[in-house]
């Protein structure tokens, strides 16, 4: 029975991707300001960006999830 409860606990597979995505979009909008006209975004930057942008389509397991490092 306590094994049942913290399954039960465990965010499903779409609830983890749920998260993911939000958590995502968040880091996007952080970062929106770069996209500014009077803004030159460097590679790492552009970089940082697109892979944001990939996740979660570039993954087929929430669990393996890594986000990239903020430039």
């Amino acid at each position: 029975a306590e094994k049942d409860a913290i399954v039960a606990m465990q965010p499903t597979t779409d609830e983890k991707w749920v998260d993911i995505r939000s958590k995502r979009d968040s880091l996007l909008r952080e970062c929106d300001w770069w996209g500014s006209s009077d803004v030159t975004m460097s590679d790492a930057q552009t970089a940082y960006r697109k892979a944001l942008r990939d996740l979660p389509a570039s993954k087929s397991n929430p669990d393996d999830i890594v986000f990239p490092s903020k430039p």
